[in-house]
């Protein structure tokens, strides 16, 4: 049974996150410490520093051979169930329909397992609720947030290409006078071969990205130092060991202070309006639960496994998404009010379901 201490273990471990926020809002309105230019370079040392080295800390400690299968495919089975929904929905929306599904995907199912998660299960269901908890968060890094990264990258080419291939189609179908030497057949292979084009120059811009992006080096290179950790009790060096110990512990707290220059470059608190608020912690503390419950029950998760399951999909966003949307400068105003109310609300709605489960 989860006690009165325990819950204060809980909100101790997110009052030091908003003193990092609130002292990053005071910089800006107050005291104007610091310009744009400089609130983006922090965002991009978070982006590129503190992330990368905070997934190979989480992704190196977790031991790869004990796995829970039923537990982590359950939660990727999760994430695919959602992204295919917000695909189809995008599809039929066809509007802006990819930005629209990676912030969804960000909203519904990629918690603040971090900052918030590994205390508050902790709390409720003991040490090794926490060790099934850092399993997620290894499947989350290692898979999840570099998709997120790819999504993130076709988006930005796409608009850019775009650009370029509707003045190349203007010039080259559009004329009367090219008009009328084309036949039905030439210009639809013409548009064919502009699309077959532009899908090559997607694939190549977003790959290229991707290797110069340090959180996919970060993750891999996790997974891979803990299966040699974990088999052979290979220890790292002190001296790297002390290096990402340093960049990575201050990642969280960097994190939010982003998170607090960016609070205090918009003109209201709730940045994205209240009705795209409301539906972002729907799409939080319902839709996420909702859809972990199935897979869960679907694999046979019974007991404190499917508790955690569900739980841990009722936490907050995770500022991970947002450091991404911020460098991309695609929905942040949404992501950044869904992790701020996300952890305001955050204890009263996990004990909510602590307590709902256990009827």
């Amino acid at each position: 049974m989860i006690t009165l201490t325990d819950v204060y273990h809980v909100i101790a471990s997110i009052i030091p996150l908003y003193v990092a926020m609130i002292a990053a809002l005071l910089s800006i309105k107050w005291w104007k410490l610091f310009t744009p230019d400089q609130c983006s370079g922090i965002n991009k040392f978070v982006a590129n520093f503190s992330i990368p080295l905070l997934s190979f800390k989480v992704i190196s400690s977790n031991n790869p051979y004990k796995m829970n299968l039923k537990l982590v495919s359950a939660d990727f089975l999760q994430k695919f169930l959602a992204l295919v929904i917000l695909a189809a929905i995008a599809k039929i929306r066809s509007r802006g329909s990819l930005s629209w599904v990676i912030t969804g995907l960000s909203l519904s199912t990629l918690p603040n397992t971090l900052i918030l998660g590994l205390p508050l299960i902790e709390a409720m269901y003991g040490k090794e609720a926490s060790s099934l908890l850092a399993q997620i968060v290894v499947l989350q890094s290692l898979i999840w947030y570099n998709l997120l990264l790819v999504l993130f990258e076709i988006n930005a080419t796409e608009e850019s290409i775009n650009a370029t291939s509707s003045s190349e189609v203007t010039g080259a179908v559009e004329s009367p006078q090219r008009v009328e030497a084309m036949n039905v057949d030439e210009k639809d292979e013409g548009i064919k071969d502009l699309r077959t084009r532009n899908i090559k120059m997607v694939i190549s811009t977003v790959g290229k990205k991707l290797i110069r992006n340090p959180n996919s080096y970060a993750t891999f290179v996790g997974i891979i130092w803990a299966c040699i950790h974990f088999r052979w009790a290979v220890k790292l060096p002190k001296i790297i060991e002390t290096s990402v110990t340093l960049l990575s512990d201050g990642g969280l707290g960097m994190a939010m202070f982003s998170l607090g220059l960016f609070m205090a470059s918009q003109p209201r608190v709730i940045a994205c309006g209240t009705r795209k608020a409301v539906l972002a912690m729907a799409l939080k503390f319902l839709v996420g639960p909702l859809l972990m419950s199935v897979p869960s029950l679907a694999l046979g998760l019974r007991g404190t496994l499917l508790k955690v399951a569900i739980v841990q999909a009722a936490l907050p966003q995770g500022i991970v998404p947002f450091v991404f949307a911020k460098e991309y400068n695609l929905h942040p105003a949404i992501l950044s009010t869904g992790v701020i109310f996300g952890l305001l609300i955050a204890v009263p709605i996990g004990l909510a379901y602590y307590f709902l489960l256990d009827l």
